[in-house]
């Protein structure tokens, strides 16, 4: 895909001010977030799934979580994690100028691996992880138990800026990327893909039992 393509698909679904506001505050608090693309298709995915019930490690200033609103159900509830209660703060800012009710969205300020062992297993529809490379092999782990049967796990970065293509980077989020790549495509209760959007969205929804 020539560059010109890429970026005509990056911009397909335009971002508005909120979002943008959203991503200014990232710049100045140091965070990257999803790109517009990704973001899209977050939202596209939360509103395929219906989905009530969302867990997003990496809040961030809100702008996947926003995205992920946009697309569920009007009663659905976003729980997201981050360890950063500053960035938490700076996302419901973004939440409230989106038109985001406040009950709506769960913040929970905490590193992740510690959160996640408390939510309840089965309940939620998509789980959306932008946390920590090196710990997204457990992020893994913890999706496929708070998954219901049929709901869809996505890790951002999944191309990690060209590195996971080039064998011969071996740096240790790479490394880290690359094998979570491997896990999800031969996981047998896994139906997976690789988007090119952003810097690599992987998707893998949770078969339901006793599916092919």
């Amino acid at each position: 895909m020539s560059p010109t393509s890429w970026s005509f698909a990056e911009q397909f679904v335009a971002e508005d001010d909120v979002l943008l506001a959203a991503r200014a505050r990232a710049d100045e608090v140091g965070v990257t977030p999803i790109g517009s693309g990704g973001g899209a298709t977050l939202r596209f995915l939360a509103a395929v799934l219906e989905a009530r019930t969302v867990v997003e490690i990496g809040t961030g200033t809100g702008v996947s979580g926003l995205w992920m609103l946009r697309g569920m159900r009007p009663d659905g509830v976003l729980t997201t994690v981050d360890i950063e209660a500053e960035h938490q703060r700076l996302a419901k800012e973004t939440f409230h100028e989106g038109g985001i009710p406040p009950q709506r969205a769960r913040t929970i300020s905490g590193a992740a691996l510690d959160v996640l062992p408390r939510l309840t297993d089965g309940h939620y529809d998509l789980v959306f992880c932008d946390g920590d490379k090196r710990e997204y092999s457990a992020y893994l782990k913890e999706a496929l138990r708070l998954l219901r049967p049929g709901g869809v796990v996505a890790f951002d970065n999944a191309l990690w800026h060209d590195r996971v293509a080039d064998p011969a980077q071996r740096d240790e989020e790479t490394v880290a990327i690359r094998e979570l790549g491997r896990q999800v495509a031969e996981h047998e209760s896994l139906v997976p893909v690789l988007l090119p959007v952003g810097d690599g969205l992987l998707v893998a929804k949770k078969e339901w039992a006793g599916e092919a």
